[in-house]
């Protein structure tokens, strides 16, 4: 009989310890740690008990291996298709992660009745019955629409079983709903523990690399915003995508963080309605669709994901505090970010913004983290501050240093031709030191070299047309 000892493993960073703690010293979060029964010896001898992703394995010459690459999967989803780097690699494993209720199992439900018209598709639960998923089926569906036949359902958790399912099916597509609720026997922890997780990944993962079928599993989200258990899952799988956004708004943003097979921080823009999420396929436009003009305290900044310029629109109210120390209070920005800026235009500037209350708000419930939205910040806040509007048709591009001098952001081009073809005439941009590729003729273009002059200047244009094209 094999001889089992017992460990406590953190359910957040999966540090293994041999005593009970209240607090895991690795991560700091208290009462994670899990007691665990682990077996000394494997749990099965002999042919079964081959690991690998083909149970055996030889070194070859890297000349000798085969270098064709292959196509990949069409994906009907557009946006989808966008950030997997153009479709499904056959083979690949992929995880989709998202806060509860976001809309994931509907994105993948989505996803495996546009697939199962050419391919087939099995779709395992293990949280829903396939009654329920039948039911939303039919719900995304249009209103004469048919259920593929290629789209098989099955509710269950034993990974084991999941397998053989495989097996006889053959499917082209595998879809898990979720990684936390799939379980393998022979393990004595519970579904959703760490190295529940950790080794059902794996074996999934062995499976795609082995068989050519393509993984999607969906993971629970903590409160932190990460992957529920270990962080190890997201070095498993090929690409993780997270689904984001406030779930009292419509827009959606599919976003990649990781991709071994297409670029990273790709985004894809949805809307939730009735039947579903609907690819945007213009976000910029719809994010500035309902934006109030020539009102002070917006400014329209340009910010990338991925390989796509968007436009968003950033606005900033000051008002008296009530209290001894004044409230910063940002949505979509970070706070730190905010803080600075706060102090290079109280500093550089001349505001009194340690009286002041400050609000930022991204519209769309987009997050910008980068650093590009600067000078717009700054624009929205400093035109609440004084009560003077930036001019409706300007956009403001430029990073902010702490000696108030403005930095000219990536691909910069990218984003005034996208401020170009949407109707914008203006665009504030940090004063180029090195020439390049000449600015496009669509948009006029003034440089300017510091925080003082890029607000000046902002501020002026809704009074008059500015005579130079560059501030020296």
């Amino acid at each position: 009989m094999a001889k089992t000892q017992t460990r406590y493993v953190c359910q957040q960073c999966g540090r293994v310890s041999a005593s009970y703690m209240g607090r895991c010293p690795q991560c700091g979060e208290y009462n994670t740690m899990t007691e665990e029964i682990v077996h000394a010896e494997p749990v099965t001898k002999g042919k079964s008990a081959v690991r690998g992703l083909t149970g055996r394995s030889q070194p070859r010459p890297i000349g000798e291996v085969s270098g064709e690459a292959e196509d990949r999967i069409p994906v009907p989803i557009g946006e989808f298709a966008r950030v997997l780097g153009g479709g499904i690699v056959p083979g690949s494993i992929v995880l989709v992660g998202g806060d509860p209720g976001i809309g994931k199992s509907t994105l993948m439900l989505q996803l495996a009745l546009d697939m199962a018209t050419s391919q087939r598709v099995l779709y395992v639960s293990g949280e829903e019955s396939e009654r329920q998923i039948k039911m939303r089926a039919l719900r995304l569906q249009e209103a004469d629409g048919k259920l593929p036949s290629n789209l098989l359902l099955v509710t269950e958790t034993n990974l084991e079983t999941i397998l053989n399912h495989v097996r006889e099916t053959q499917p082209t597509l595998l879809i898990v709903d979720s990684i936390q609720t799939v379980y393998l026997s022979e393990l004595d922890s519970s579904a959703g523990s760490v190295s529940q997780v950790r080794e059902c990944s794996s074996q999934l993962r062995e499976l795609a690399k082995s068989s050519g079928i393509s993984v999607f599993v969906i993971g629970h989200v903590t409160k932190e915003g990460q992957i529920a258990g270990p962080r190890v899952l997201e070095h498993i799988v090929d690409t993780v995508l997270y689904l984001e956004g406030d779930r009292f708004q419509a827009y959606r943003l599919l976003r990649s963080v990781k991709n071994r097979f297409g670029a990273t921080a790709e985004v894809g823009v949805f809307e939730m309605r009735e039947r579903g999420l609907v690819e945007v396929t213009n976000p910029s436009e719809a994010f500035l669709a309902e934006r109030m003009v020539n009102a002070p305290g917006s400014a329209i900044a340009v910010t990338m994901e991925g390989t796509r310029p968007l436009l968003v629109e950033v606005q900033g109210l000051t008002s008296p505090t009530q209290f001894g120390n004044a409230r910063r209070t940002p949505n979509g920005v970070d706070y730190n970010r905010l803080l600075m800026i706060a102090a290079v235009l109280t500093r550089r500037m001349g505001l009194r913004l340690a009286e002041q209350d400050i609000f930022v708000n991204v519209v769309g419930g987009l997050k910008i983290d980068e650093p590009a939205a600067d000078l717009a910040v700054a624009a929205a806040v400093a035109s609440s501050m004084r009560d003077v509007s930036v001019r409706a048709d300007t956009v403001m591009i430029g990073e902010l240093g702490l000696a108030g001098e403005l930095r000219m952001p990536g691909q910069m081009m990218l984003r005034l031709r996208e401020a170009g073809k949407l109707g914008f005439k203006t665009a504030i941009v940090p004063k180029r030191l090195r020439q390049g590729e000449p600015w496009p003729k669509t948009i006029e273009i003034i440089e300017a070299r510091s925080i003082q002059q890029a607000l000046e200047l902002a501020m002026a244009l809704e009074r008059q047309k500015p005579r130079g094209r560059e501030v020296v």
